[in-house]
């Protein structure tokens, strides 16, 4: 007999995830059924799973695996998504709760209009230049030179949001599909890495975002986040506002400050459908 689950589809700007709700049981699930999930054509569609998990800290824990079966340690738009859900189930109108991650346990604020949650803001945790997964970790620079053969002295800034990013800054958006792939795989990147193409507008930045384990997808949280982190730092934007960063999938409102300290991001969400899947035994 296949076995049956309630699942749910959420979305933050087009970055799409299936949410399983898994704190009674506390079981997560394998890399294979992750894959099989976010299959579009054999499966049910997604950029991601988010496995809700029973936390001690928090309202739920967070366990975010990508298409392609790797976990990821932090993700911003399913941050947001898990949140719409947990609320979602929860009832009333919570003017805040805490989700437990990879990059620690955040606070998150619900916004809401009369139909529910529409947008969340988020505590992402501190942009980091110095961390495992970052090449800074052995060199103390937060700078990577990329070894593109006809992009010699290409220069990307290596940050970590709990999951780590390469921006580069001023670099053609076109570029992400061919060089998206190469990049996330930088020999410097211990645990291979995201991969954000940015143009630095008067108002806040433009970004198309090569996802690790995922490839382009419409948005990315952490990504905006990172990109953000970079263009202040570089001088290039103003700490301590609201910055707009706009993806494929429409834009994102992110405040840096300026020690890196907390980063803040907000945007909307959204529910597409809940439903039951017959989990094939062999996939």
């Amino acid at each position: 007999m296949l076995e049956r689950e309630r699942i749910f589809k959420y979305h933050g700007l087009g970055n799409d995830f299936v949410v399983l709700d898994r704190r009674q049981t506390g079981v997560d699930i394998d890399a294979e059924l992750s894959r099989w999930m976010c299959d579009r054509r054999r499966g049910i569609g997604a950029d991601g799973v988010l496995s809700l998990l029973p936390s001690q800290e928090g309202l739920a824990r967070m366990v975010v695996h990508n298409a392609d079966g790797s976990i990821a340690e932090m993700c911003g738009n399913g941050l947001r998504c898990a949140v719409k859900y947990l609320v979602d189930h929860l009832g009333g109108r919570p003017e805040r709760i805490q989700v437990e991650t990879g990059a620690g346990l955040l606070a998150c604020v619900p916004g809401y209009d009369a139909t529910g949650v529409t947008e969340v803001d988020i505590s992402m945790g501190p942009a980091r230049l110095v961390a495992p997964n970052l090449p800074s970790g052995a060199t103390g620079t937060p700078f990577v030179e990329a070894p593109i053969p006809d992009h010699l002295g290409l220069r990307g800034t290596a940050v970590s949001m709990g999951n780590p990013h390469l921006v580069l800054l001023d670099h053609p958006l076109y570029e992400a599909e061919r060089l998206g792939s190469v990049l996330e795989h930088h020999p410097s990147f211990p645990d291979r890495t995201n991969v954000e193409f940015v143009r630095v507008d008067p108002d806040g930045l433009t970004v198309v975002v090569w996802e690790r384990g995922c490839g382009l997808t419409q948005a990315c949280g952490t990504g905006a986040c990172a990109s953000a982190a970079a263009a202040v730092l570089a001088r290039r934007l103003p700490a301590d506002t609201w910055l707009r960063v706009t993806l494929p999938g429409g834009d994102l409102q992110i405040r840096v400050p300026s020690d890196l300290s907390d980063i803040r991001l907000r945007g909307p969400v959204a529910a597409v459908f809940e439903g039951v899947v017959a989990i094939p035994p062999a996939r």
